[in-house]
Formats: C-alpha cells, sequence, structure tokens
C-alpha cells in the first residue's frame, strides 16, 4: 500500500514537479551561483510538508529539507545548476524535480515507515564539488542511503564515474609589442602551447584509465602584444583517487613545462578537492532496477550510449561515507549526448517528463524497499 501511495502522490504533482523542472530549465545558473534554483526547490519542498533550511551549513545555495523522525535515514540529493554557456545539457532541472518528487512522495509517509526523508540541494556539481564542501560541514553523515537519479541518453543502473580533479591554471610572463619589442615579451600564450604539446606526448604513455583535457579560458588580449597572462580550466581523470594521485604530479610536470621553457611563472589553484570514484550498495542498486522495470523501464546494455555512467560526480565522495546509489534515467535524446546544447533541448519535453515522474517515483519505491517492512 506504501508505494500505492508514493505513485499516486507523484501523479498528484506531476504538474508541479515538471512546471518546476521547466522553470529550472529556462533560467540555468552556475555552479555556486543557483540563487533561484535554491529558492523554488525549497519551496517546492516546503509546500511539500518537509521542514527547509536554506543557507544550509553556512553555503548559500545549499539547502536541507527534513520531514518524519523514524530511525531510518535516507537522504535524496538535487542537483540545479547547469553548465557555462550550455545551460542545462546536463539535464540537472531534471535531477532536482526527481529529488522534490521522490521526497514528497516519502514526507506523508514516512513517520509509517519509520523513515526520516531528508532531502539535499547540492550546488556546484559541475566542477565546485559541492557535496564535499557540504560533506566537510557534517552533511549526509550516518545516511542509511543516499541517493539521487541522472539523466542521460538511456537506462542505465550502476554509476562507475571516474575520479577527477579540476584546476584552474594560470601562466604570467610580459607584454611587450609583438613586431617593434618582441624579445621583451615573456610569452604566456607559448607556454600553454608547449604544455598541451606536452600532455598530448605523454598521453601516449598514460593508462587507459586515465583522461586529462581542458580548455583556455583566457588567450591573450590582442595579436599585436606578447600575451602576458593566459587561464585555462583542467580536468585530470582517472580509475580511482589512488590512480588520480599517481597521475596527477606527471600532468603536473606537462604544466611546468611550458614554465621552463617560456620564463613564465606558473600558478595551479585547485576548484574543489578531486572527486571520488563511486561505491554502489549492491542492496539498493537492485531494488532501483527491480522498481524500475515495473515501471516499464529497461536498461540498456555496455555500449557509447551508456557511457553516461562513467561520467566524473561528487557523489562519489557521499559514497564513500554512505551507503548510496545514482541510477540513470533515459530521456531518449539520441543522438544528442550529456553536455550538448541538443542534449539540453531533450530535458524538457514528453520523454523527460516521462523520466522525471518515473525516476522519482522508482527513487521513492527504493527507499520503502530498504526500511524494511513496518
Amino acid at each position: 500500500m506504501s508505494k500505492t501511495a508514493a505513485a499516486a502522490r507523484i501523479r498528484a504533482l506531476s504538474a508541479d514537479l515538471i512546471g518546476l523542472s521547466e522553470r529550472l530549465h529556462a533560467y540555468p545558473e552556475t555552479a555556486w551561483e543557483e540563487h533561484r534554483a535554491a529558492e523554488w526547490v525549497g519551496h517546492a519542498l516546503d509546500v511539500a510538508g518537509f521542514e527547509v533550511t536554506p543557507h544550509c551549513l553556512g553555503l548559500e545555495t545549499a539547502l536541507l529539507a527534513k520531514a518524519g523522525s523514524g530511525p531510518f535515514r535516507v537522504g535524496i540529493c538535487a542537483e540545479y545548476d547547469a553548465l557555462p554557456g550550455l545551460g542545462h545539457a546536463c539535464g540537472h532541472n531534471l535531477i532536482a524535480a526527481i529529488a522534490v518528487g521522490a521526497g514528497a512522495a516519502l514526507a506523508p509517509l514516512a513517520d509509517h515507515l519509520g523513515m526520516t526523508v531528508e532531502v539535499y540541494g547540492t550546488p556546484a556539481e559541475e566542477g565546485g564539488g559541492g557535496k564535499i564542501e557540504m560533506l566537510e560541514r557534517g552533511a549526509f553523515a550516518g545516511l542509511d542511503l543516499a541517493m539521487m537519479a541522472h539523466p542521460a541518453p538511456v537506462d542505465v543502473a550502476e554509476a562507475r564515474p571516474f575520479a577527477v580533479s579540476h584546476s584552474q591554471v594560470s601562466y604570467t610572463g610580459k607584454a611587450a609589442h609583438a613586431a617593434a619589442y618582441p624579445e621583451q615579451g615573456v610569452n604566456a600564450a607559448d607556454a600553454f602551447t608547449i604544455a598541451q604539446v606536452a600532455i598530448g606526448l605523454l598521453r601516449q604513455q598514460l593508462p587507459h584509465s586515465v583522461r586529462v583535457h581542458g580548455v583556455l579560458t583566457n588567450g591573450g588580449e590582442a595579436p599585436n602584444a606578447i600575451p602576458e597572462r593566459t587561464d585555462g580550466r583542467w580536468y585530470v581523470r582517472a580509475e580511482t583517487l589512488a590512480e588520480l594521485a599517481e597521475i596527477e604530479p606527471r600532468i603536473r610536470r606537462c604544466f611546468e613545462a611550458g614554465a621552463l621553457a617560456t620564463g613564465c611563472d606558473l600558478e595551479v589553484v585547485p576548484e574543489s578537492k578531486p572527486y571520488a570514484e563511486f561505491r554502489t550498495d549492491p542492496t539498493a542498486l537492485a531494488a532501483y532496477v527491480d522498481n524500475a522495470e515495473a515501471l516499464g523501464r529497461s536498461f540498456a546494455p555496455d555500449g557509447p550510449a551508456a557511457r553516461m555512467n562513467r561520467a566524473s560526480t561528487d557523489m562519489g565522495n557521499v559514497s564513500q561515507v554512505v551507503p548510496a546509489i545514482h541510477p540513470y534515467v533515459g530521456i531518449g535524446s539520441l543522438p544528442a549526448l550529456n553536455h550538448q546544447k541538443e542534449f539540453a533541448d531533450h530535458c524538457v519535453g514528453p520523454a523527460a517528463e516521462r523520466a522525471l515522474l518515473d525516476a522519482a517515483t522508482a527513487l521513492a519505491w527504493t527507499a520503502i524497499d530498504m526500511a524494511g517492512p513496518t
């Protein structure tokens, strides 16, 4: 009966949940700037009967909403940051609405189920490590289960993300007129060129589990001036945090080569602490799969469309501390894939709406299963 009631609650709220997702999609906000998103998600949870704490743990765009007082504590994570220049091309508008829906379905049942439902509004997943900041300030401690569902081209059950570090890289040289006084310059753009060539050559010796990629955010200001400063953002991914720790010094030496060859000063500043690999709770994942299949969903075999489960996430750090699952719900986007503008277009519309309601229901049913018989 509890599952029937949870599903009915989500159906009753479907228009509101879809409206929340569409509103978030229309007004994307990037990491640590999700002020409207946090307010809208907090309001929806307040209406659903939660006690909502905004600006949670001193983080302006984090929140915590609680309902029930039972001994089994389930945490549901709502992400709502967007990608710079791409909007919600990873579907965090849907993640937030799924979390609200699952939480709202469980809230009126919580005490009967012996459950405390905690919905966490988690900022800055796209590189800022919001969940890591929250973890270090005491969030998620003692949960019996943490969970969320992430949009993808197809349904995939198990998250197997890379560990990743995110860094701001800057070179500082000396400006000079590129035609009249080139010998007076110290070229910060050349430093990045040398570093990228070194990284490209290093890839021949890197394990197949390692990814290194980045972008220049400032490559200079005028073609007739030797660039005095250049900036970039770089990610290094590996199978585990342990492998990442072995690889990062080798990448650092490539950037140091650029500084050495040009005479520039190098600065490398982490954007957050590294994201960890994911540790899946097998019992909870099996329950989610059963529940999703009961709703008519089917899981894709291994293949290119299923590879979104390798994408790094700070939910991996949560999974190192408490039991967790992070399944992917398909929105029928192919050939569009995550982090493409076309994928953002698929994060609203009928297929996205069905995915939202199915994932919210499957997560709620999984929490009911894991709480045990009442």
